[in-house]
């Protein structure tokens, strides 16, 4: 161990006389001279395209090369390793003190760069001076090889075979197609397209996926040659327009029997008389095409253990159930259950799913008479006039000489009864009529059958909200807090449901300080009120609506709220903060100054009070006038700081004013008796501002003297056109129906109107509010053969004009109702009534 210590030791010197180290990996010895000789990096990084042609060069971020410490070196650079296929060439080029290193490609006959076979070259470049030995240096450089879309998309395979059901469902995947782009980047990136336009499939552009887009048919076409093409995305080199070699797919299409058959059975009741009957016909459809679609057979396979029935072929995909011979049908008294399939002609055959079809005869019945409906259930407006009819009621068969009379009860006195052709019509109003529901009944003489009708009376909206009071008045504090309620208004209204539902509103062009619950009807405060600064009396309308329907109807109170005045202001002076002098001689019981308050409520008069500062006496305040007077001599007064300060204050009984403070300072010798200055309030100027505002809200015009509510008023009476006839002359034979005249109606309102006429039994409203009139008994020109319009409503009337809602100037028609000169069906009543058994 000692022995090695020594050795390395003697080793050391020898170490520290080698020559001088090099500089970096780069130099091969420092110059003799000092000069520094190498390159700015050790490694570069540079970029070319592939393909490039020749002396292109190489592309670097930086600048490549050496710094020239001398002018005079003459650098040449050299490659070194790296290009053993010789596709780089270095060159030098000089600019100031720096020598630049360009790569650039050769020329002549040497290779092209292919970024697919070789994408990256380090080349090592040597540097050196002319002349000087010992001067180099070497650097690397890294050459980064771009792509250039100089490659096409290639497919692999370019053969492809499916074979697919022709049901198969739209937008379904059947294929897809690969192709391949050696470049990268967007450069090999590429889309698909067929060669030829297609109707019935699409390819993906870019996945490849061929795809369903239409309806086959292999009855039509059963194989597709279908070529795609695949396109470069890219910028194309050379003018190459990218198309690669085309992909051929070959799609067979199969014809599926994919649906079973479907039947539809009608049957057929027929006479037990008929012969070659047919018990019911089969329609069979399949969703399928071809044969796949036809339809081979329809067989029962059940219900029919004797074989006595069959199927047959009437028309394509139509069938007849029919039996071999005739059927004993007593022994089947509620018919046979057949069960039906059928059978398509596809390979392999599908079956429907089984019907079980009931096949039966008609047997001959008695005809039962009775009348059409067990129960007739009617309802009846209330508002609807008399003569309006409910129902026509009748037995079925009904004999031509049936007649029908309403049995005698309490209720049946509001109807009346055309005991031809069974109509029911009013007799009265129903409006003043508590009774909800009649319960009549009816009997046809011939065959002594009845029956109930039973009419329930809906409410109608005839009735308006009505206030108890004609108006309101009362009387509020105006310390109220604000939401205080202040008075409560109620309307009542008849009618019922939604009919007497009431909401309230208030009706004001101008803003008020309340506001109202438009289900309770309770009117309360939105805001503080203030007697001083408002109108003492507020005067609206309050509008009380029901929901009724086909319109709604309002009525209005007139609502007065008076403002009580309460003393919640304390009083104000008019003048503060005096101060000011006086001669020592200033006589005694002069005035001074007179103090001066205004209290906003004007309820109480003010009064004033000295509160200190005169303890000695020598100043009187009048209570009631403010007046500031001298009291006792001031010759030997002595105040404090020489400034009598008074603090005065005033009140209204409740309230107390501010203090005030009047300062007087006592001075002797030659000077003026008095001088006192005092600072303005302004409390006159807005008390008078205040006033000047609560007179121009008093002073604003009632709103009621100016509101019309057009829309709920009815304020115009309804008038006839001045061509209204004064007399009709029918034909007795004029047949149902007809229009005998024209009413022209004329009024101003905008609400609704109604008309109306008085008749007699022998015409009828029908139904209610409407402008036609149909009949319900017969007219007779022997009885009637002369009506006027115009009378008291005594029933003489052979036509009436109904209660409609018109608009102004529309056109009512009168349509006579009955068949005028029936003198023959008059007689046919009679003579039964004659050949009637006593």
């Amino acid at each position: 161990m000692q022995a090695l210590l020594l050795g390395l030791v003697l080793l050391l010197p020898l170490l520290f006389l080698k020559l001088p180290p090099c500089y970096g990996q780069n130099a091969q010895r420092a110059p003799q001279d000092g000069f520094h000789f190498s390159f700015t990096q050790s490694v570069y990084h540079a970029t070319v395209y592939e393909n490039s042609a020749a002396r292109t060069y190489a592309n670097s971020k930086i600048k490549m090369g050496i710094h020239l410490a001398q002018r005079s070196w003459e650098v040449r650079y050299r490659i070194t390793s790296g290009d053993d296929e010789g596709f780089f060439k270095a060159e030098e080029f000089v600019l100031g003190d720096f020598c630049f290193l360009r790569i650039r490609t050769k020329g002549g006959n040497a290779a092209i760069l292919n970024r697919e076979i070789q994408d990256n070259y380090v080349l090592t470049v040597k540097a050196s001076v002319k002349g000087e030995a010992l001067l180099e240096t070497w650097t690397k450089v890294s050459i980064q090889v771009l792509d250039m879309n100089d490659l096409r998309p290639l497919f692999s395979p370019t053969t492809y075979s499916v074979t697919i059901a022709e049901s198969t469902p739209l937008r379904t995947s059947i294929a897809q197609v690969t192709a391949t782009d050696a470049d990268i980047g967007s450069n090999g990136e590429f889309y698909y397209f067929f060669k030829e336009k297609m109707e019935l499939f699409a390819v993906h552009p870019t996945s490849g996926v061929v795809s369903l887009s239409g309806k086959l048919n292999v009855a039509e076409q059963n194989r597709y040659d279908l070529e795609i093409l695949a396109v470069d995305r890219g910028m194309k080199l050379y003018g190459n327009n990218g198309v690669s070699s085309t992909a051929k797919l070959f799609v067979h299409v199969e014809c599926v029997n994919d649906h079973a058959p479907v039947m539809n059975v009608v049957t057929h009741t027929p006479s037990y008389l008929d012969k070659n009957t047919v018990y019911g016909m089969v329609t069979v459809e399949d969703q399928d095409e071809g044969p796949n679609g036809e339809i081979d057979s329809v067989f029962i396979v059940g219900g029919d253990p004797s074989e006595k029935f069959f199927v047959e072929r009437s028309v394509e995909g139509t069938f007849a159930i029919k039996a071999f011979q005739s059927v004993n049908w007593e022994i089947y008294p509620y018919g046979c259950n057949l069960t039906l399939q059928a059978k398509d002609r596809g390979t392999p055959p599908k079956f429907s799913a089984v019907k079980i079809v009931r096949i039966m005869v008609e047997k001959r019945q008695t005809t039962e008479t009775k009348f059409e409906q067990e129960l007739y259930d009617i309802s009846l407006n209330e508002i609807s006039p008399p003569g309006t009819i409910l129902e026509a009621v009748k037995i079925s068969p009904e004999p031509d000489d049936a007649e029908y009379i309403l049995i005698t009860s309490a209720d049946s006195a509001f109807f009346q009864m055309n005991t031809l052709t069974g109509v029911i019509s009013t007799t009265r109003w129903f409006t003043h009529v508590f009774q909800d529901v009649f319960n009549l009944e009816v009997l046809e003489l011939d065959s002594d059958l009845k029956v109930k009708v039973r009419i329930t009376i809906e409410d109608a909206n005839d009735n308006t909200p009505t206030f108890p009071q004609s108006s309101y008045e009362v009387f509020v504090n105006e310390s109220v807090s604000v939401g205080t309620s202040v008075l409560t208004v109620s309307a009542v209204d008849e009618d019922k449901g939604e009919n007497g539902y009431i909401t309230y509103s208030i009706s004001s062009l101008q803003p008020l300080p309340f506001r109202i619950n438009q289900f309770s009807g309770v009117i309360s405060t939105t805001k503080e009120l203030d007697f001083e600064s408002s109108p003492e009396s507020f005067v609206f309308v309050v509008r009380a609506s029901d929901w009724g329907s086909p319109y709604r109807r309002e009525s209005e109170v007139n609502v007065t709220i008076h403002l009580e005045n309460v003393n919640d202001n304390q009083p104000l002076f008019e003048k503060v903060a005096c101060q000011g002098v006086i001669s020592g001689d200033f006589p005694v019981d002069e005035v001074i100054t007179t103090m001066s308050a205004i209290d906003i409520d004007e309820l109480e008069l003010v009064k004033y009070k000295i509160i200190s500062g005169n303890e000695q006496g020598y100043f009187d305040l009048n209570p009631d006038s403010g007046i500031l007077a001298l009291q006792n001599s001031l010759a030997t007064a002595n105040p404090k700081n020489n400034v009598f300060s008074l603090k005065i204050t005033a009140t209204d009984g409740e309230n107390f004013s501010d203090p005030m403070f009047v300062n007087i300072s006592v001075v002797h010798g030659k000077f003026p008796p008095k001088r006192l200055t005092c600072e303005e309030t302004r409390v006159a100027q807005k008390l008078a501002e205040k006033l000047l505002k609560k007179s121009k809200a008093s002073s604003k015009p009632k709103i009621e003297e100016g509101f019309i509510d057009l829309f709920s008023v009815n304020r115009q009476t309804p008038q006839f056109d001045k061509t209204f006839p004064t007399d009709i002359a029918v034909l007795e034979d004029l047949k149902v129906g007809s229009t005998v005249f024209k009413v022209n109606l004329k009024g101003s309102d905008t609400t609704a109107k109604m008309l109306s006429a008085y008749n007699n039994n022998l015409c009828s409203l029908s139904p209610a509010h409407t402008p036609l009139i149909p009949g319900c008994a017969l007219t007779d020109t022997a009885r009637t053969s002369k009506k006027m319009m115009n009378n008291n409503g005594l029933n003489e009337h052979p036509c009436r004009v109904p209660r409609v809602k018109l608009k102004k100037g529309e056109i009512i028609p009168f349509v006579i109702t009955a068949a005028l000169g029936s003198l023959y069906n008059i007689l046919i009543h009679l003579i039964k009534l004659a050949l009637k058994p006593k």
